[in-house]
């Protein structure tokens, strides 16, 4: 529908944007921005706990935001296809090690204090040794379970 929206949107763009986003945070309101933090407070929103208001609005601003890109840029990535991963599973095993993913990066990010971009964007511009560590650490997992995947399927995946 909207031929000039590309998906995804190129690198020089995107950085910058998110970029001033973090930068913007934290002039304006001291705040570190990061998405494991704002389903937190949607579940402590559920329990009843008082929470900052503006985490479940940037939250409800991803999920939209994604969506709409999806749809109006006819993008490539909307639906099940998971790319050869998708080509290989069933759509039971798929489900199953999607969750999975999912439980494990949720229990990470919450073991680590904090999500892939709470780390890579807010914590390693306020240069804190801790989040430099845990954004090696997903990078180097990330490679490695790549490379291990490939190896122990012959190179299917």
């Amino acid at each position: 529908m909207l031929g000039w929206l590309t998906v995804p949107a190129p690198w020089y763009i995107i950085g910058p944007l998110m970029g001033l986003v973090v930068a913007g945070m934290y002039a304006v309101a001291n705040k570190h921005l990061g998405v494991s933090g704002s389903y937190v407070q949607f579940v402590d929103r559920a329990r009843n706990r008082s929470i900052e208001p503006w985490r479940l609005w940037f939250l409800g601003g991803l999920m939209i935001g994604a969506a709409v890109v999806a749809v109006l840029g006819e993008s490539p990535q909307f639906g099940l296809g998971y790319g050869r991963l998708g080509e290989v599973l069933p759509l039971g095993a798929l489900v199953g090690v999607l969750f999975l993913g999912g439980v494990l990066v949720g229990y990470g990010a919450r073991w680590m204090g904090a999500c892939t971009s709470g780390h890579g964007l807010s914590g390693c511009s306020t240069r804190s040794s801790g989040s430099f560590v845990a954004t090696i650490t997903f990078f180097a997992t990330a490679v490695g379970v790549t490379l291990l995947l490939h190896a122990a399927t012959g190179g299917a995946l």
